[in-house]
């Protein structure tokens, strides 16, 4: 089994001890992103709609590094804090795969994340 870490200065840095990604057997797998600014680490908004924008694009950015993009995803898990916020997740996930069929998602409300964060995804994509 090949294993290859994948790290790229265009996402945010990991918070704790893990990779941003790793890529095995044709997959990519990357760490729970969150929406912070790749440039100084901090949260980019309190905007809902706004983090769910920023965490995809820091995933896009890990998987460009990675050799493909996010319209190879095929699995992605999604945590937010508040799951009234759902119709507003699944807007900006319409928006983001316009054109393309979606990739499957689970949706999971948690007590809390990271740095007070709304939104946590991750990703699994193809090469």
């Amino acid at each position: 089994m090949i294993r290859k870490t994948i790290f790229t200065e265009n996402a945010p840095g990991a918070i704790g001890y893990y990779s941003q990604a790793i890529v095995s057997n044709g997959l990519v797998y990357t760490a729970g992103q969150i929406p912070l600014d790749p440039q100084n680490g901090e949260v980019i908004s309190n905007n809902f709609t706004q983090q769910v924008e920023q965490t995809l694009t820091n995933i896009e950015s890990i998987l460009k590094a990675a050799g493909t993009d996010l319209n190879k995803s095929i699995k992605l898990t999604v945590f937010i804090t508040n799951l009234s916020k759902y119709p507003e997740l699944n807007a900006v996930f319409k928006e983001k795969f316009k054109g393309i069929d979606p990739p499957t998602r689970s949706v999971v409300e948690v007590s809390a994340l990271p740095k007070g964060v709304l939104v946590e995804i991750d990703c699994i994509a193809t090469l």
